[in-house]
């Protein structure tokens, strides 16, 4: 079906196009090109009916057509129900290890319209952009489709402030269901995640910005000045600490060592405990301190508690029970935020077990992100 979208009211950001321009160039000449996309569900390709018909595929397959002379890798690096706080955290070994070109990071669904998930996602940002390839960086907000949100107030200031072009699924495809052009469930059944028709969508209002570009006499001679950071961006420099550290002492806590099947396998390469009083203490070196666990809906599930630096006063409760039924979450709690940079202590204890439980505790990883 063919949709009326304003397709020039979803450049949110036009932004310098120094580097896309240079990647096009690089891509006419025939090189060969790494095209990336990191994100959440939607850049996973949730609820499209395979693979190929997601909206980063579709983006990838633009590369392609577009410029048939080169060689294009696809490298999708979306995981469900995961932050910018988590995309930090991961984004060398998911993403940056392949030596990106191109990027478009995604996270406006999934991350909070808040000050926190502002520094975050400057991180991110910062982690991607400087990174040894200086790929060229696209930021996507994407929408619910019932009410209009996303985190695009505080991304967008991103956006602005590093001078990063930016497209917007609130600004084209939401104004239309808003409208009733087009019946929300033609394309989405959930008000968030796009079916085929939905992906291809979202997939257009990014290459008709891809296809603007293009057609654009490049106008940036050079990149602009790099600026210091707006937030505090404690977030650049984040480490996950998995079964692979040895700086660890566990007491009942059992390293899981089966393989990872691909990034979205997300629980493995962590510890498993069982019983009441198993715990695990890890050294963690930054101001801020966040832990992965796995929420189960599998009940009843144990209990354990976070302790940071022998504060048992401050202890956390992460409840391993998810009242839900779509599937296991990979819950990410922040326990210490701005707090001071050093090397802490801490420690994960079991508080609550029962003779039933489905599955055991699973610890995902303790990650530390320290000041630059």
């Amino acid at each position: 079906m063919e949709y009326q979208i304003k397709y020039e009211n979803g450049i949110a950001n036009r932004g310098c196009l120094y580097r896309l321009k240079k990647v096009m160039d690089r891509a006419k000449a025939g090189e060969a090109l790494n095209i990336a996309f990191l994100g959440g569900s939607i850049t996973q390709g949730s609820l499209s009916s395979k693979p190929e018909l997601c909206y980063a595929y579709h983006v990838y397959e633009w590369w392609k057509k577009t410029f048939p002379q080169a060689d294009f890798t696809y490298i999708n690096a979306g995981i469900g129900g995961t932050t910018s706080q988590f995309g930090v955290a991961r984004a060398e070994a998911d993403l940056l290890s392949k030596e990106p070109d191109f990027v478009i990071i995604e996270f406006s669904v999934n991350d909070d319209s808040t000050e926190h998930f502002m520094e975050t996602y400057e991180g991110l940002v910062r982690k991607v952009y400087t990174s040894k390839t200086k790929p060229a960086v696209l930021l996507v907000h994407n929408v619910f489709y019932n009410n209009g949100a996303n985190a695009q107030l505080m991304h967008g200031r991103i956006a602005r402030y590093y001078n990063l072009p930016a497209v917007s699924m609130q600004s084209t495809i939401y104004p239309e269901v808003v409208a009733g052009r087009i019946e929300n469930r033609e394309i989405t059944p959930d008000d968030l995640h796009p079916n085929d028709a939905g992906h291809a969508l979202v997939a257009s209002v990014i290459t008709y910005f891809l296809d603007k570009v293009k057609t654009e006499d490049a106008t940036e001679q050079s990149e602009p000045d790099y600026p210091t950071p707006l937030t505090k961006n404690t977030y650049e420099k984040s480490i996950r600490h998995q079964n692979s550290d040895e700086n660890v002492v566990c007491h009942g806590f059992v390293a899981d060592t089966s393989a990872q099947r691909d990034i979205t396998d997300c629980f493995k390469h962590g510890w498993t405990a069982s019983k009441k009083g198993d715990s695990i203490t890890l050294d963690v070196e930054g101001c801020n301190i966040s832990v992965q666990y796995r929420k189960s809906v599998k009940l009843p599930a144990p209990v354990a508690e976070i302790i940071v630096d022998g504060d048992a006063e401050h202890a956390v409760r992460l409840d391993a029970n998810f009242d839900e039924t779509w599937g296991d979450k990979l819950e990410l709690d922040t326990i210490l935020e701005h707090g001071e940079n050093k090397v802490h202590k801490v420690e994960v204890r079991l508080t609550e077990t029962h003779e039933n439980d489905a599955v055991p505790f699973y610890l995902v990883s303790v990650i530390g992100s320290s000041e630059k």
